[in-house]
């Protein structure tokens, strides 16, 4: 069994004997026996030395690479060679669909060598837990807000279940990293490296990202640099010599554009995607991406409606409802299911034909992972379908396919200034511990920043307000705790996120899923009706109380819709390359004929008023004066508020301009420019998104709003944009 990577099948660091044979020969028995493959992959060799050896380590593949036999191969051969016991292995996935998808996969395997894995995530049952709690398995899969439950809840000895954990599997390390969750898991585990008194050797599985030495170095926390570790990818990928993340100077890093059949259309509605999708591809099974609820519930309901057999999923549809669509598209043939990206991650849904876009994804990682679902069959290539349904976002899809096809991806970065989620981890760890002392509480996280000494701050406003109360130089659980996050044993503590208020939709016993309550208040003539599932439902009850909506099937008419949660808008690369677009860059895939008109009436109306190759541009119609930036929702957020003698004031911030005063003359803006130096400015929040951060209520008001703030602002993109060329349109010259 020679790999590809390694021509002679030995192992460079071993001295000419075959990497397979570290691993466990029961282990090896199955791989050729059972599974019937006749070699490893590439990434999977690779893999085998580094985790036995105890290294830290990302595993770097595209979607269906094999990372999860990647890590659990090696990992499986050391729990046999080194006779650990009781649960010492931790399997966290950002989603317990993908924790539904996997647990009988990596019980498999680990039955190979006697052994067993178990799920344990918010919708385990009682029963099964206490058989956890009893018999420990061997393998634990689980999120990081349940693993957070075990260590705070009561009923589990969390000392006797995880006391034995040796390594950490963190699949899709790149999606945690990226937000909040992140940070949660971090702490998270540092706390778990104090139960087991040893260093957790830690393993990422991770898609395509911009910056995977940042990534491992992130995920060691409070180790980084005292351990080794490795990034473990199919084949060396050099670094960029210069990339756009946020900002111009943000590292990120090229890789080869991989190969696939990728089409761009303009359709100019979603029910002409729906008349197309009905009438292309029959007989093949469709994956069709929608980056809204609404989109998924009107795009599937559209489908419904020209008889093609189409299957939902998304968030607010009800576990039951989901798992009943994915297992059915994956047992059917001619089909289509219209998911957001919950099925963007590893979660398997079959053997697919064809990935279909509606509009455009928001970052080229995410386009990665939508396409790696094609192409797994021998002898069938990647693919993807652009179907656009306005000429915004056939812009946005150009200058992203521009994007990849340069073999550039975003750097994975953690939020700025977590701080709630410092105050988050103050509360638990005391929750946990029962008491902690007001000296040495910092040695909880074994030095990680933010959760250092650092946090005094916020320690002493939880102390101050009554979250935390001070006997003697112990901290305990405060009143103020229990009335904000005390029900159902502070299972609000668990989550590092916070959902936007749903109501259950119910016909008869059976649950749909949720869905707004705008969708039930705002004034609409007729019946009130509900789409959802892709289906009409009349409401016949509501029951305001317990949040709960009664309906039953109705013939069409029903609305879908949901609040967005979170920042919208686009990063400082993709604007600039949907400028370039405009001034004449086409991206190296096929252009329908729809697709080439729309860009080209773009390119002679729109582009003389919004770019020019020499630089940005100022317009003016009317009152409305625009600065034409092209640096994304971030920079222009931070432009805006650095800019406030010429900025109006009253503006929302947009992905490629920002919004000067009417009455704005070159010579306000040269001694507005000129005043900026390089003192740029936060953003100003509104004080909704400020109670929007969960944990807020456990911080001071200024350092909430300063950490809404920071996340808002991209000072890179802010700094390019000051320093271009600006011309104002209708005047001479430039500024």
């Amino acid at each position: 069994m020679a790999g590809a990577d390694n021509p002679t099948g030995t192992d460079p660091a071993g001295g000419g004997a075959d990497v397979l044979d570290r691993l466990d020969p029961v282990v090896l028995h199955h791989i050729v026996n059972t599974l019937g493959w006749p070699d490893l992959r590439p990434l999977q060799r690779a893999a085998i030395t580094p985790l036995m050896d105890g290294e830290d380590a990302v595993l770097l593949a595209p979607t269906a690479g094999g990372k999860t036999e990647a890590a659990c191969f090696p990992l499986l051969s050391a729990m046999a060679e080194q006779r650990w016991t009781g649960t010492s292995v931790l399997y966290l996935c950002p989603l317990k669909a993908l924790l539904n998808n996997l647990v009988t996969r990596v019980d498999t395997y680990a039955q190979w060598l006697g052994r067993r894995a178990a799920l344990w995530h918010g919708d385990t049952k009682e029963s099964q837990r206490r058989r956890i709690r009893t018999e420990a398995p061997d393998i634990l899969l689980t999120t990081p807000e349940s693993l957070e439950a075990m260590l705070i809840g009561v009923k589990t000895d969390h000392a006797r279940l995880l006391g034995s954990v040796r390594a950490v599997v963190v699949d899709e390390v790149h999606a945690f990293a990226g937000d909040d969750r992140g940070w949660h898991l971090l702490a998270v585990l540092e706390r778990l490296e104090r139960v087991t008194g040893r260093s957790i050797q830690r393993v990422g599985l991770s898609a395509t990202v911009g910056n995977p030495e940042q990534l491992l170095h992130w995920l060691q926390g409070a180790s980084a640099g005292s351990r080794t570790g490795r990034v473990v990818a199919p084949e060396a990928r050099p670094p960029a010599s210069g990339g756009t993340g946020d900002g111009p100077n943000t590292a990120a890093q090229r890789h080869p554009r991989p190969a696939g059949e990728v089409e761009l259309d303009y359709v100019g509605s979603l029910d002409n995607a729906a008349k197309l999708i009905a009438a292309l591809h029959q007989g093949e099974k469709r994956l069709v991406f929608c980056d809204s609820r609404r989109q998924v519930e009107e795009l599937g309901a559209a489908l419904r409606a020209r008889e093609v057999t189409v299957f939902l999923s998304h968030a607010s549809l009800s576990v039951d409802e989901r798992t009943r669509s994915e297992r059915a598209f994956a047992e059917a043939r001619d089909c289509v299911i219209v998911s957001t990206s919950t099925l963007e991650l590893g979660i398997d849904v079959g053997d697919l034909d064809r990935v279909i876009q509606i509009d455009s994804p928001a970052t080229v990682a995410s386009f990665l992972q939508r396409i790696g679902r094609t192409g797994r069959r021998p002898g069938t290539v990647r693919n993807c379908l652009f179907l656009t349904t306005r000429k915004e976002t056939l812009l946005q899809a150009a200058g992203l396919l521009l994007l990849w096809s340069r073999g550039w991806v975003e750097p994975v970065l953690p939020p700025p200034e977590p701080r709630h989620l410092v105050a988050q981890q103050l509360l638990a760890v005391t929750l946990q511990q029962h008491k902690l002392g007001d000296r040495l509480w910092d040695r909880q996280w074994n030095g990680l920043a933010p959760f250092d000494r650092s946090a005094a701050p916020i320690l002493n406003f939880l102390t101050e307000e009554g979250f935390l109360d001070n006997d003697g130089g112990l901290l305990f659980v405060g009143p103020e705790a229990e009335r904000r996050f005390g029900k159902r044993h502070f299972i609000e503590l668990t989550a590092s996120f916070t959902a936007p208020p749903q109501f259950t939709v119910l016909s008869g016993r059976t649950e749909i899923g949720r869905t707004d309550p705008s969708v039930l208040t705002e004034e609409r003539p007729g019946p009130r009706r509900l789409l959802l599932g892709g289906r009409s439902w009349q409401v016949t009850y509501i029951d305001w109380l317990r949040k709960r909506v009664f309906v039953e099937p109705a013939d069409g008419g029903g609305v879908a819709k949901w609040m967005n949660g979170g920042v919208a808008g686009l990063s400082y690369a993709l604007t600039r390359a949907m400028r370039e677009v405009l001034l004449g860059a086409d991206p190296p895939v096929a252009l329908t004929r729809r697709a080439e008109a729309c860009l080209a009436e773009q390119r002679e109306t729109d582009a003389p008023d919004t770019v020019h190759p020499g630089g940005t541009l100022i317009t003016g119609a009317g009152s409305d004066v625009r600065w034409w930036t092209w640096a994304g929702y971030r920079a222009n957020a931070t432009l805006a508020a650095t800019l406030p003698s010429v900025a109006d004031p009253l503006q929302r911030p947009a992905d490629c301009w920002v919004r000067l005063r009417a009455d704005v003359t070159p010579a306000d803006w040269r001694a507005a420019r000129e005043g900026v130096g390089e003192n740029l400015v936060l953003p100003d929040v509104d004080r909704r998104a400020v109670h929007g951060l969960k944990f807020s209520a456990a911080l001071p008001e200024r350092l909430a709003a300063a950490t809404v703030a920071a996340r808002l602002a991209d000072f890179g993109g802010a700094r390019a944009a000051l320093s271009e060329p600006v011309r104002l349109v209708g005047s001479s010259g430039s500024a």
